[in-house]
Formats: structure tokens, C-alpha cells, sequence
């Protein structure tokens, strides 16, 4: 299923069905939902709407949210994307995710994330595509995480990734411990920069809160500064987007990737 505001392709899903933000300007506008079939009939709907105002929109308890996804290095078969590229690694990690935890957690709905399996340097990524629209620049990721064994894992990944029409804006960011020792950033044309920052094994079986702050400006991404713990950085990098994208969604992501033992 594809969303359209105006004409332009704003929010896509694999799925059967849609239950998503839609950042629309404000104002009268068209609202035009598709359905494709297997065979490929296309069934659309279309909704005439008035936006009368759009204010700031916090998504909140994401992680209890449904509609989650998973892939290690390619698209599972029957994802719609099968076989293409996803979380890349050498193999195929073996991962769980469940929700709704009410120990480790700070609000009785934290979700345990696993990873583990036979080969070395494999990792898993969850995305979640939470909203859709052309109207939104501005982003907070603000979340807490928790690790029974910082030491195990090769690097820990944020990101938001944020696409429309054919053209996609990634925030990734990652915890490089074994790597660089850095807080690395993700550059659409060029793959993973390392910041100036630090960023060490955290403590075991601590809350550490991250926020990343960031925009969209035009054509490019902006990570404006990043939050761990008590220490907050001014990154303000400037990267390009990515051209040529087909999916729309704006989606949170959190990776896994295994060190050289696959340590679970």
C-alpha cells in the first residue's frame, strides 16, 4: 500500500493495511491511498482534507509499538525486499526481540533485544516505520538502552531514516567500541565517518540515555549534537542524501553487530 499527499508518494507498506502519522502542511490538500495486489491490480482510494494546523508530535514507547521488522545481512524471503541488502555483515545473525518487559525497565515496557549465532561479524537490524509526509524537518531520538555485556558487542546503531518521493535522508549513528572507539556517523555517499567523540564500552546493567538531534535541510542531512549520559557534543555535520530511493517512510532503527567471536 502506498500514501500520496498531492500526488507525491509519502508513506509505502509491505503490509495489508496502514495506521501511521501522516506530516501534512497546512491547508486543503488530496489524500490518495493505493492498493496493490499480487497480480498487480491497483485499487486506489482518494480523500479530499483539510490540515488546519500541525504542531510538534512526539512518538512515544516506540519500542511497544507494533509493526516492527527485522533483517541480518539481506531481506528475509516474504518481506517484500527479499534477498536485498539490509544490516550487510558476514552471515546471518540469530536474534529475538520481545516486548512489553517489565524488568530490566523504567516504565514496565521495555523490549529485550538478543543476538548471537555461529558466525563472526553478523548483525540484525529492527526498523520500525512510525510516520510518513513531505512536512517534517525536525528530529529528536531520545531513548534509554541497556546492556547485560558491553563488551560482547562490536558496535550498537541508532538511526532515523527518512524517505519521500525518490529521495532518502539517513541519521545512522553507531557506538563503535571495537572499531574506531568512536562515535561514527553515517555519510549517504560514503558510509561510516568517524567522529572526534569517544565512545567506550557503557556500564553493564545501566540505563544510559542517548539523544540525538537532528534535521533535514533540503538536500542534506544535519546532525546537529548527540546526548550520552551527562555529556552532550556539538556535532553540526553536514552530509548529502541519498538520490534514486524508492520507499517512503520515516523509521526508527536499532542495530546489533557482532564482534569477531559473534559473543551473544
Amino acid at each position: 500500500m502506498r500514501v500520496y499527499v498531492d500526488r507525491l508518494a509519502v508513506y509505502f507498506t509491505f503490509t495489508n493495511s496502514i495506521n501511521t502519522k501522516i506530516f501534512i502542511t497546512p491547508g486543503q490538500h488530496q489524500l490518495e491511498v493505493t492498493a496493490e495486489d499480487k497480480q498487480g491490480y491497483i485499487s486506489p482510494t482518494i480523500l479530499n482534507v483539510t490540515v488546519t494546523s500541525q504542531s510538534q508530535t512526539t512518538i512515544r514507547n516506540i519500542q511497544s509499538m507494533p509493526g516492527w521488522q527485522s533483517c541480518s545481512a539481506l531481506f528475509p524471503p516474504g518481506s517484500g525486499r527479499d534477498a536485498q541488502i539490509c544490516a550487510a555483515g558476514s552471515g546471518t545473525a540469530q536474534s529475538t526481540m520481545t516486548p512489553d518487559q517489565s524488568s530490566p525497565s523504567m516504565d514496565s515496557q521495555s523490549a529485550k533485544f538478543t543476538m548471537g549465532g555461529p558466525t563472526p561479524y553478523s548483525y540484525m537490524l529492527y526498523f520500525n516505520p512510525v510516520a510518513g509526509g513531505n512536512n517534517v524537518s525536525h528530529f529528536t531520538y531520545d531513548l534509554y538502552f541497556y546492556i547485560d555485556n558491553p563488551n560482547a558487542s562490536q558496535a550498537l546503531e541508532f538511526d532515523i531514516n527518512r524517505t519521500f518521493g525518490v529521495d532518502c535522508w539517513v541519521w545512522g549513528s553507531e557506538c563503535n567500541f571495537n572499531g574506531s572507539v568512536k562515535s561514527d556517523i553515517w555519510n549517504d555517499l560514503t558510509g561510516w565517518q568517524s567522529a572526534i567523540y569517544d565512545c567506550k564500552p557503557f556500564p553493564a546493567y545501566t540505563w544510559i540515555h542517548l539523544v540525538w538531534n537532528i534535521e533535514r535541510v533540503g538536500n542534506q542531512v544535519h546532525y546537529i549534537s548527540l546526548a550520552v549520559g551527562d555529556q552532550t557534543y556539538n556535532v553540526d555535520t553536514y552530509y548529502p542524501n541519498q538520490p534514486d530511493w524508492t520507499l517512503e517512510e520515516i523509521d526508527v532503527v536499532f542495530q546489533m553487530d557482532g564482534d569477531y567471536k559473534q559473543d551473544p
